[in-house]
């Protein structure tokens, strides 16, 4: 007489998201912690911006510094996140190019959960680096609403998801040909910079440059950004912003997950 015994599905090798993402999101973090100098260099050139053309508004416009810098910091925000999430495609570019990426592939991980523990680890910077600007600016007159900053930084935080993201589907879609990602990268960032009067206002601008900028998502996230550290919460830019950033986080992880699931 035999004895037939039911074989069951080994479980623990099962792919789980939630684990998943937590796993990478950690692994992407361990360079960070181990070497922190390489966000306090990073903010070279938000605190150039910060030095060096705060003091020209304040000389055109005449009016005191602290509401010059009221104005301006959350535009240094944003250009944070601009620069520093847009580029981080090139880290996983480079993993491409040397053979660890592919490694990676065929470990026991969901690879929807690769590219969203990617895109997750851009909230630990942003968070750290507006900090730090923000401590930079307040001794000269920067005032700081703490519900603003802290919605604020949430703000930031899903902003960055979103363009994280789409830097990682860039990266994917480049490969090996690093003068391309480089290339598309530079092209796209300083139109949107531009023209989300990050740096200086639009009011004064030709009128098809004003027309541009309402369908650029980050002239949005800039004004919910300054509207936020003035403390009104309420203020209609306030939802705009938060409309442009969760859809910007959602195009860019349903098209990043679609790319990695594709990667070989």
């Amino acid at each position: 007489m035999s004895v037939q015994t039911e074989t069951r599905p080994d479980t623990a090798v099962r792919p789980n998201a939630a684990r998943d993402t937590w796993n990478v999101l950690t692994r992407e973090l361990k360079p960070v912690v181990r070497d922190p100098f390489t966000l306090i260099f990073s903010l070279v050139q938000p605190l150039v911006f910060l030095g060096l053309f705060a003091p020209l508004l304040v000389g055109s416009s005449g009016a005191p510094v602290g509401e010059t810098l009221q104005w301006f910091v959350p535009g240094v925000l944003v250009m944070i996140v601009l620069f520093g999430t847009g580029a981080t495609g090139s880290n996983l570019q480079y993993e491409m190019m040397t053979g660890s990426h592919e490694r990676t592939l065929v470990a026991p991980l969901g690879r929807s959960s690769l590219l969203v523990g990617r895109a997750l680890k851009e909230i630990a910077p942003i968070v750290v680096q507006a900090l730090v600007i923000v401590l930079i600016a307040w001794p000269f007159g920067f005032t700081i609403d703490v519900p603003g900053l802290v919605i604020g930084l949430a703000l930031l935080a899903v902003f960055g998801i979103g363009l994280g993201a789409l830097s990682y589907t860039l990266a994917l879609k480049t490969k090996d040909r690093e003068w391309l990602f480089w290339g598309v990268q530079q092209t796209l960032i300083f139109p949107l910079l531009i023209l989300s009067g990050m740096l200086l206002p639009l009011d004064e601008g030709p009128a098809w440059m004003r027309a541009v900028s309402t369908v650029n998502p980050v002239n949005w996230v800039v004004q919910a950004e300054r509207a936020l550290f003035a403390g009104d919460l309420g203020d209609i830019t306030v939802l705009w912003g938060w409309i442009a950033a969760v859809a910007l986080a959602v195009v860019g992880l349903a098209v990043g997950i679609r790319a990695m699931r594709k990667s070989s």
